[in-house]
């Protein structure tokens, strides 16, 4: 059992991607889901739905690829923040991954945000991960 939810969602999203899978299964819980939602409207992710088995709930994330070589839209999804190093940003601090072709997500009092949105609204917070 892992205890760490946001590694276990990053490494799955990164071992999909490297084996070209349609689809993955992870565990649900509000930070994931929140964490699997920003890609998703980023344009990442093709589909996300919530499915319940066994008294548990997990997402079913679609990755989306191009061509016939499906090669994933997501090229590397990094954690950034791990529960034996935490890394805080302020807004002028948070990352510009890619020259702005990434994202990074920060949780904020807004709840999860892209890295733009923080920078806009002048609030920081913790960086849990980097979508590039």
């Amino acid at each position: 059992m892992n205890n760490d939810t946001i590694s276990a969602a990053v490494t799955s999203i990164r071992n999909a991607n490297t084996r070209r899978k349609a689809m993955i299964r992870i565990p649900a819980t509000k930070m994931t889901k929140g964490i699997v939602q920003i890609p998703l409207k980023e344009g990442f992710l093709k589909d996300v739905a919530e499915h319940r088995e066994n008294k548990k709930e997990f997402l079913d994330v679609s990755l989306k690829h191009s061509g016939k070589k499906k090669e994933p839209y997501i090229a590397a999804v990094k954690r950034i923040s791990k529960p034996g190093l935490r890394v805080y940003s302020n807004h002028r601090e948070i990352p510009k991954i890619l020259g702005g072709m990434g994202i990074a997500i920060p949780p904020t009092s807004y709840g999860l945000v892209t890295d733009r949105e923080a920078r806009q609204r002048k609030i920081g917070g913790e960086v849990p991960c980097h979508v590039w």
